[in-house]
């Protein structure tokens, strides 16, 4: 372990005019990272597990530098986010409570949603319960809610897949598994399932300093403890936002036919398969996919 802690703010950032922000919403205390004009169109970008705000650090300038105002946060539960110690306060409603009430904190009605892993189940879910909230979607790996609920009940191979998540309702146990010899397990699975490269020694060192927050490994595990102990099944209609899924088809965690069955839940949705890339598209292919992110936010 570093003899001094490492930063996990928007000092990691070599962004000018980005900073670190601190905002009670729905009844926790979030922190963000911040950059462009305050009055240009608000971009969200939701992290999943196991990484918090960093993991969108590569897409930052340049969705500022395309004119859009970033808005990056740690998820409840995650790094310098708040905690709850509850179970039931990480149920996927009120995960999205906090994104609702984010934008809301930036002084708006709606932003664009772009989300990775369970931040893109968060997005997905905010389009579903508050279409007015949402102009635009983008889910990097990242399923509809419904049809991942009903895969997982209908698919022994994705069943298959998803072992981890039901290690995860054990208590204690996976606490202690991920945090042994300074996060070990955690940081090889990133490297495990991920193509060579795409983190490097540095971003795992970001992220062993996020993981080491008091109460991080619980809030983290608690996503999915209260995914099957307090389901929250959102609205079955259609997504109305327009809607981009990004996929990686080697993802070792996800079935590639869920990318189908996510976009044909939308009224407006296009899908992009990348058939060589894994679970972490955004850190595999960031010039690809920051390209895709803007033609689809309509900047280019």
């Amino acid at each position: 372990m570093p003899s001094e802690p490492i930063p996990t703010d928007v000092s990691l950032l070599d962004a000018t005019g980005a900073e670190s922000l601190r905002r009670s919403v729905n009844g926790v205390r979030l922190h963000a990272v911040a950059a462009g004009e305050e009055a240009s169109p608000l971009v969200v970008l939701l992290h999943g597990f196991p990484e918090f705000w960093y993991g969108w650090h590569a897409y930052v300038e340049p969705l500022v530098e395309a004119g859009f105002r970033v808005l990056a946060p740690d998820q409840r539960g995650y790094n310098l986010s708040e905690k709850p110690d509850r179970v039931r306060d990480y149920r996927l409603a009120t995960l999205t409570d906090d994104i609702r009430s984010l934008i809301s904190s930036e002084g708006r009605d709606s932003a664009f949603v772009v989300g990775h892993d369970w931040g893109g189940v968060v997005a997905w879910d905010l389009a579903l319960r508050h279409p007015d909230a949402v102009d635009g979607l983008v889910a990097l790996n990242a399923p509809h809610p419904v049809v991942f609920r009903k895969t997982l009940t209908s698919s022994l191979r994705q069943l298959r897949r998803s072992w981890y998540m039901f290690l995860f309702q054990l208590p204690r146990v996976p606490e202690w598994l991920g945090s042994r010899n300074d996060f070990a397990w955690l940081g090889a699975m990133l490297r495990r399932s991920s193509r060579e490269g795409a983190f490097s020694e540095e971003d795992l060192e970001r992220y062993r300093a996020a993981w080491r927050r008091e109460g991080a490994p619980t809030g983290m595990l608690n996503w999915y403890r209260a995914m099957f102990r307090h389901p929250d099944a959102p609205p079955r209609r259609p997504v109305e936002a327009p809607t981009l899924v990004l996929w990686g088809d080697d993802d070792m965690a996800l079935l590639p036919e869920l990318a189908t069955r996510s976009v044909d839940r939308c009224e407006d949705g296009r899908l992009v398969r990348f058939p060589d890339a894994t679970h972490w598209i955004q850190h595999e292919r960031p010039d690809e996919v920051t390209d895709l992110i803007l033609e689809h936010l309509g900047s280019r």
